[in-house]
C-alpha cells in the first residue's frame, strides 16, 4: 500500500515548523491542520487538508468555509488584511473541473481575507512540488522518493509531535522563569503607605500628600529630588489605589515571571521615575500614583514583542495592545489624569527593558539602550529645571 501522499502531507507541515509555524488545530482524524506564524508577511496562517477530492463542489464549499474561518482568525488578531495559504493534498485530482477555483488567490466579498488555495495533485507530482516552491519561496518536501511505508509517515508524524512539544515547553518557560515576589511586595507597599496616609489626615488631603512626597514642582526645584520616586508609593483615594493594586498585581506577575526578580524591581521604580519626570515637564499639578511604574509594565511587555514577536502576539499581544490603547483614549479623554505620566513611564518601562534585556537571551543592543537612556533623561532633567513648568 502507498503512503507517498500522506508522507508528502506531513512533510510540508514538518518544514512549515522548522520554517516557524505553530500547529494551531489539529483535527481528530489529522486529516486537517491549521498552522500559523503571526510575524510572518506573506501567509501568517496555512491550512493543510488531506482528502481524496472527487467533485469539484465540494472543493468550492470546503474554500467558502475555510476563508471564513481563516477571517474569524484575522479578527482575532486585530488584523486589517489576512492572507491565507490553503493547500489540499490528493492523489488524484476532481472528475469534474476545478481548474477556475485553485492555483490564484480567491477573495469573497465583505471578507478582508484573501485565500490563495492550491491542489497538490499526486498524479501531477513534479508540477505541484513546483508550484508550491514557487508559492512558498522554498522546496519543503526536499528529495521525494518513488514510494513511502506506513513507518515513515508514522516516525515524521511522531517527529513533528516532539517538536511541537518542545516548542510549547520553551515557550512556556518565557512566561515562568521565576514566581513572582517583588510585586507582592510592592502591593504590601503601597497598601501600607496608603493606611499610612488616611492615619494622618487622609489620602486626599493635598497637604498630606506634599508631607508624604507626591510631586510638586516647586519642592522640585527646591532641590527635593527624591519626589521624582516617591509619588509611585502614593494614591489619592480608595479607588485610585484598588485600581492601580488591580493593575499591578496582574501585569506585575507577569512581567516578574518574564523578566525575573530583580530585573523587574528595576524596570518599575526606573519606570515610576520616568513617568514622574514627565509630570514634571508637562504638568505643574500636584500628582501621585503608581499609573507611570505600571504603565512602565506596559513599555516592557512591548519590549518582549519586539524579542519574541510570534509568541507576544499569539499569547498575550492583542490583550495587552487593546489595553494600552483603552487606557491612552481615557488618558486623553478624563481631565484628571495625568497622561504625561502615563506615556513617561511607558517609555521609561521600554528603555529599562532594553538595558537589561530578557533572561538567557543575547546582549543585543543594550549599550544602545543605555545610551539612549542616558541621553534622553539628561535632557529631561535639563530642560525640566531650565523651563520649569509651574
Amino acid at each position: 500500500m502507498s503512503y507517498h501522499t500522506d508522507y508528502l502531507y506531513w512533510k510540508f507541515i514538518h518544514s512549515m515548523i522548522v520554517d516557524g509555524y505553530r500547529i494551531m488545530h489539529l483535527a481528530e482524524d489529522q486529516q486537517e491542520v491549521w498552522l500559523e506564524n503571526i510575524v510572518h508577511k506573506q501567509f501568517p496562517l496555512i491550512r493543510v487538508k488531506r482528502k481524496d477530492i472527487d467533485w469539484s463542489n465540494w472543493l468550492r464549499s470546503d474554500m467558502k468555509q475555510t476563508i471564513l474561518q481563516a477571517d474569524k482568525i484575522r479578527k482575532m488578531y486585530f488584523r486589517n488584511k489576512f492572507q491565507v495559504l490553503n493547500i489540499y493534498f490528493t492523489s488524484l485530482p476532481p472528475v469534474d473541473s476545478y481548474e477556475p477555483y485553485v492555483n490564484r488567490p480567491v477573495q469573497i466579498e465583505n471578507v478582508k481575507t484573501k485565500m490563495y488555495s492550491i491542489l497538490f495533485d499526486e498524479s501531477h507530482l513534479q508540477d505541484s512540488v513546483q508550484f508550491v516552491t514557487k508559492i512558498i519561496g522554498q522546496n519543503p518536501f526536499g528529495q521525494i522518493k518513488e514510494d513511502y511505508s506506513d513507518y515513515e509517515v508514522d516516525a515524521l508524524k511522531s517527529l513533528i509531535a516532539q517538536e511541537t512539544m518542545a516548542a510549547e515547553k520553551r515557550e512556556k518557560q518565557l512566561f515562568n522563569r521565576t514566581k513572582p515576589f517583588f510585586t507582592y511586595f510592592l502591593l504590601v507597599a503601597i497598601t501600607f503607605v496608603f493606611i499610612l496616609l488616611e492615619m494622618n489626615g487622609g489620602s486626599t488631603n493635598p497637604y498630606v500628600l506634599l508631607y508624604f512626597g507626591a510631586k510638586y514642582n516647586p519642592a522640585i526645584l527646591d532641590g527635593e529630588w527624591w519626589r521624582f520616586f516617591t509619588p509611585m508609593f502614593l494614591h489619592i483615594g480608595f479607588l485610585h489605589l484598588f485600581m492601580n493594586g488591580l493593575s499591578l498585581y496582574y501585569l506585575g506577575t507577569a512581567v516578574e515571571s518574564i523578566f525575573g526578580r530583580l530585573r523587574f524591581l528595576i524596570i518599575y521604580l526606573f519606570s515610576g521615575f520616568f513617568g514622574t519626570l514627565a509630570s514634571f515637564i508637562f504638568s505643574s499639578h500636584l500628582s501621585a500614583g503608581a499609573s507611570g511604574a505600571i504603565f512602565g509594565l506596559f513599555g516592557a511587555l512591548l519590549y518582549f514583542g519586539i524579542e519574541h514577536k510570534h509568541t507576544f502576539f499569539r499569547t498575550i499581544g492583542p490583550n495587552i495592545l487593546a489595553l494600552i490603547g483603552v487606557n491612552v483614549v481615557i488618558g486623553f479623554a478624563v481631565p484628571s489624569i495625568d497622561i504625561s505620566g502615563h506615556m513617561g513611564g511607558m517609555i521609561g518601562g521600554f528603555l529599562a527593558a532594553g538595558i537589561l534585556g530578557l533572561p538567557d537571551t543575547k546582549k543585543r543592543y543594550r549599550m544602545y539602550y543605555l545610551l539612549l537612556t542616558v541621553v534622553i533623561t539628561a535632557i529631561a532633567l535639563y530642560y525640566g529645571y531650565q523651563f520649569p513648568n509651574i
